[in-house]
Parts: C-alpha cells; sequence; structure tokens
C-alpha cells in the first residue's frame, strides 16, 4: 500500500473543490447585488404575516365594569291628614283618668300624664283668682262621628266646611287623651267661642299654659287651615305627647 491520501478521501476533496469553484462566483454576485433586491426579500418575506394579522378580527373593546350606584332611602311617607286634620289613634282606656264629670253625668277623661298636669295648672290657676273649666276631654272615634256628620248635617255644613270646626273621625286630637277645651268658669257664654280670647282665663293661658306642658293648637292662621279655637289645648309635656303631635308633623 502507497503512502499518502487514501482513494477514498482523495474523491472527496476533489469535490469539494469543484463545489468552492462555482460557489465563490455566485457569492461575489450576490454581494454586489442593489439594496432593493435585499428590501424585496424581506418584504416577501413579511408579506404573510402581515397578511395574516390584517386578515384578524380586531380586538374586542375593553368594557368597564359596570358602576353598581348605591339604592337611596326611601323618601319618608307622607302623614295621613283629612282636611287639614292628622291621623290619630285612640288612647288606651286603661291610662285614661277621669278629671270632672258635666252635669250630664258625662265623665271628661285625659290621659293620666295630662291630666295631672292639668290638675295643677286649674288648682294654680284658682290660686290666682281664674277659673278654668274642662270642656272636653278624651273623645272616641265613635263620638267623633256625631259630631262630625250628625251635628253637621243638622247645620247644613259640607264635610269640608264642618273641618273648618270638628275633625273628622280618627283625625281629631281628642283621640289621643291628650287634647282639652278649656272654658272660662266666670264667663261660660264664651265657651267653645272665639271670644273665649278675650276672657281673664285665656290672658292666664298664654302666660302659664307651657309651664304645664300645655299648648295652643289652633292659633289664628294655623298651617292646618282650621279655624282659631283659643280654647282648645294639647298636653305636649312628655315624650310620648310629644312624639304623638310632633313626629307626624315632621313628616309633612
Amino acid at each position: 500500500m502507497s503512502k499518502g491520501i487514501s482513494a477514498p478521501r482523495r474523491s472527496v476533496v476533489r469535490h469539494l473543490k469543484a463545489v468552492r469553484k462555482k460557489l465563490v462566483p455566485f457569492l461575489h454576485t450576490v454581494s454586489n447585488l442593489p439594496r432593493w433586491v435585499y428590501a424585496l426579500g424581506g418584504f416577501s418575506l413579511s408579506l404573510p404575516l402581515f397578511l395574516a394579522t390584517a386578515s384578524a378580527p380586531p380586538p374586542a373593546p375593553v368594557v368597564p365594569p359596570t358602576q353598581v350606584k348605591p339604592s337611596s332611602p326611601p323618601p319618608p311617607a307622607k302623614p295621613d291628614t283629612l282636611f287639614g286634620h292628622y291621623a290619630y289613634e285612640e288612647a288606651p282606656a286603661s291610662d285614661l283618668v277621669t278629671i270632672a264629670v258635666a252635669a250630664d253625668s258625662y265623665a271628661l277623661k285625659l290621659r293620666t300624664a295630662a291630666a295631672q298636669s292639668f290638675t295643677r295648672m286649674q288648682r294654680d290657676a284658682r290660686a290666682d283668682g281664674i277659673n278654668l273649666v274642662p270642656l272636653s276631654g278624651y273623645r272616641s272615634k265613635a263620638e267623633q262621628e256625631h259630631l262630625f256628620f250628625t251635628i253637621g248635617q243638622e247645620r247644613n255644613q259640607t264635610p269640608a266646611e264642618r273641618a273648618k270646626v270638628s275633625a273628622p273621625p280618627g283625625y281629631s286630637e281628642h283621640h289621643t287623651g291628650y287634647a282639652i277645651d278649656i272654658g272660662d268658669g266666670d264667663n261660660p257664654s264664651t265657651d267653645l267661642a272665639e271670644t273665649f280670647a278675650q276672657t281673664a282665663a285665656y290672658a292666664w293661658l298664654r302666660q302659664n299654659a307651657a309651664r304645664y306642658g300645655f299648648e295652643l293648637s289652633f292659633p289664628p292662621n294655623n298651617p292646618q287651615g282650621v279655624m282659631y279655637e283659643p280654647w282648645h289645648w294639647r298636653f305636649v309635656g312628655d315624650t310620648d305627647s310629644l312624639k304623638t303631635f310632633y313626629k307626624v308633623r315632621n313628616r309633612s
């Protein structure tokens, strides 16, 4: 065997030299190509990606989460009124106390707290020479029906006209047991009349009634539109009586 490269290896070397001889001119040609050829080649490579992107559907819009507004509390219920009078419940019979007995044996009653305060006020007024006389106190709905409908019809008054001087049943302050009609024992002719405002009894009440927890219910030009009643007073001297008359008004 002769020394040097074997026959198979010499064949591979000859082949590589032949490839190199052909490749060198090609690489020289490629290196001298214009730049636009390279750009065109890059465009041809990116064209499929561009077409795929253009044909894709647009992204869905981003919808912000719905803002849930806190629900506002419902408006307070309006008070139940009829012809300007507020609705009232009847006082419990267990809390009614007799403060006087009329000539026809009719017992005039008030709630316990109002009765005690009126009795004290009546005593103190008498010490000042004033004769306060209770004319009417607690009144049931049945009694108010007679006063409103029967008396109103006897006087040829419409319900609206009658409501100026007497509340419809279910809407009288007298139902509460805290309202009282007061007269001047020395001037009975002024009972339940506007002329009561000219008596010494009324003047004393205007000066002193608040000391005992009483206030005038229907002064002149009152917002309820009820006729001026200088004889009609209500007790607001404790929590229950105050809420009875003023909670309903604060909703209006």
